[in-house]
């Protein structure tokens, strides 16, 4: 789960911008594209279960929930000032400020032990028992070793280092 260089010195520069915006920045791909690239932040904001109703800026009642569009708009407006001031992206570039969603992306081992017991599905640098994708069950995070472990068909359980993950995220199930 290690960032590129660009990519890290990217999310460097905006994270600032975004903690601003009274939100976390939870990850961020940057995807070069020939001439058009795409810079794509997950945003997100833990949910608060005792907060009282309030209307937001659009009229709509809110009850301590998590990213809204008014967040995704904010963010936008500070990260496309930076960008626009620092220009690390030559040509053009499209930007996208989204909450992770349901199936959120994982971009760093600290972001894994509270999913625990879900599915994720990764996919590896270098196959482990013959396999570079799949689908597992979280078992354990060491984040001391920078491993994870993950339960796969037949109780069967895999430790897979971090730095041989590709990509990682949840699989959303009911």
């Amino acid at each position: 789960m290690k960032l590129s260089n660009k990519t890290q010195a990217l999310q460097d520069l905006i994270a600032p911008a975004v903690a601003a915006c009274d939100v976390d920045l939870w990850g961020i791909e940057f995807l070069p594209q020939g001439k058009r690239s795409l810079l794509r932040i997950y945003i997100d904001k833990a949910v608060d279960e005792n907060a009282a109703p309030v209307l937001n800026e659009d009229g709509e009642l809110e009850q301590g929930r998590g990213v809204g569009v008014q967040d995704c708009v904010r963010v936008t407006q500070q990260v496309g000032a930076i960008l626009d001031v620092h220009d690390p992206i030559s040509g053009e570039y499209a930007l996208e400020v989204s909450s992770p969603g349901w199936d959120r992306p994982f971009f760093q081992l600290e972001q894994l032990p509270a999913y625990i017991g879900q599915t994720i599905a990764l996919r590896l640098i270098s196959a482990v028992e013959n396999r570079r994708k799949f689908q597992a069950k979280l078992v354990a995070v060491d984040l001391e070793n920078e491993t994870i472990q993950v339960e796969v068909e037949k109780q069967q359980v895999l430790e897979i280092d971090s730095h041989n993950i590709d990509k990682a995220n949840l699989v959303y199930q009911d």
